[in-house]
Order: C-alpha cells, then sequence, then structure tokens
C-alpha cells in the first residue's frame, strides 16, 4: 500500500501537492488507473485512484474511505527534553510514531541541553514515519514547552515521571503499573536528568514516579522503551 498524507484532502477529487505529485509519478511511476492511499491524519483512510498522472498536480479521485482506521483505544502524550544532537531527537520521534504516540511535547528542563527545536523539521520527520508505518492518526508537536507550565497544566489519563534522582527500588515500573485502555503522560528528562526540584513538582501535580528498568539509557531510547512498553501493555 502506498499511503500518502494530506490534511487538507478534498472529495471526491484531490490533486496532491507539488513535492507528492513529484513522489507519486516520477518516483513510484504511479500512471492513470493505478490505486493509491490517503490519509487526513485524523484516523481517515481513502482509497483513491490516479485520474491525472502529471508530475506537478497529480489528481486522485476517492473510491472508497475508512474511518477511525487502526484506532488504539488509548491516548499517548510524550513529553521528552530534546537531546544536544537533534539527530537522536529526531531518531526518537520516528521511531515513536512508528510503534504509536498522539502528542509529542518538547520540554524545556532545567538540564536541558538543547532549548530550541525547528517544528517544521520535526513535523517533517513525524509525517515521513506516518507515511511508512502506514498510519492514519498523525501525532501533533508541541513547540519548546517549560516544565513547569507543562506539569502544572491540566492532562486526561495517568501521568508519569520517569527519572534516576533516586534509588529504582521502590518505584513503579511503567510496564505493570499502567493497566490497559489507559490514557498516559510520560515525563522523559535531558541527559542531565530532571532536578530534584523539577520531580518534587511533578510529584505534587498528580505524577507518579516510575522506572523503566534497572538499564542506563540516553534520553532518546528511554523515551521509545516507555513509548514499547505502553504499546506491549495493550497488546496484551
Amino acid at each position: 500500500m502506498q499511503l500518502f498524507y494530506a490534511s487538507d484532502i478534498t472529495l471526491p477529487e484531490y490533486t496532491l501537492s507539488e513535492e507528492e505529485s513529484r513522489h507519486a509519478v516520477k518516483v513510484l511511476r504511479l500512471s492513470v488507473g493505478d490505486s493509491l492511499h490517503i490519509t487526513d491524519g485524523k484516523g481517515n483512510l481513502y482509497r483513491c485512484q490516479v485520474i491525472s498522472d502529471s508530475a506537478k498536480h497529480c489528481t486522485v479521485r476517492v473510491m472508497e474511505s475508512q474511518a477511525e482506521f487502526e484506532k488504539r483505544d488509548y491516548r499517548l502524550t510524550m513529553a521528552v527534553a530534546p537531546t544536544k544532537n537533534i539527530d537522536r531527537y529526531e531518531w526518537f520521534l520516528e521511531k515513536a510514531t512508528e510503534i504509536g504516540v498522539d502528542r509529542f511535547v518538547a520540554l524545556l528542563s532545567e538540564h536541558s541541553e538543547r532549548r530550541v527545536i525547528k517544528p517544521e523539521r520535526e513535523m517533517k520527520v513525524i509525517t515521513a514515519a506516518v507515511k511508512q508505518s502506514l498510519k492514519a492518526y498523525h501525532p501533533t508537536l508541541d513547540d519548546m514547552t517549560d516544565f513547569k507550565a507543562f506539569v502544572t497544566a491540566e492532562h486526561s489519563g495517568r501521568k508519569f515521571i520517569a527519572h534516576c534522582g533516586e534509588a529504582v527500588k521502590g518505584k513503579s515500573y511503567l510496564a505493570t503499573t499502567l493497566s490497559k485502555g489507559e490514557d498516559a503522560v510520560v515525563l522523559i528528562g535531558p541527559e542531565g536528568d530532571f532536578s530534584a526540584e523539577e520531580v518534587r513538582l511533578a510529584v505534587d501535580n498528580g505524577f507518579e514516579e516510575i522506572t523503566l528498568g534497572n538499564q542506563r539509557l540516553r534520553t532518546e531510547t528511554a523515551a521509545v522503551m516507555a513509548v514499547a512498553m505502553v504499546a506491549v501493555k495493550n497488546a496484551m
């Protein structure tokens, strides 16, 4: 299945952007009569047929639609401090999108090594992962958000903060404490971890302290591991 992303898709006919048209006609060599799929990123999947194979203005006709394609039973928000090496953060965005996330938040904490991101660039990474992994739901991305502002805001579902500030013993293990079907918000800190003050603030605002295991993990590895734990828990 060839999947394209178009948040502004119109029915019954739609013309792909010039970039997507070029990809469809020049790279995939689709021509009149061939089929492709488009998602609007909101759960709708459209099976389409090419009716004009222009490399600049490829037009398709929607033949069939499916709502809530592979909808998950839970919502997951990952609030992660971007890494100093942006490639590592983008690796996290890609892999987490493939596994299943609804919202990404670039978290600015006390020990953050990176304090600025380029949302347009990061959204391209997410979109590419949506298309590659055949997802009908496109995650959202919040620009850099102050830690205090985020943890004191309202959030639905259970709220967790993973950190290494204290001994692992005594903390809940994310894979066992989370129940199937529960919405979750997970905080992952920078390489220098969250400060003790940040942990206290999060706990005071209803976040549960968790561990991802005894391993020492990089920020992006811990974040992907958390996403995978939530996905496996909901697949059981």
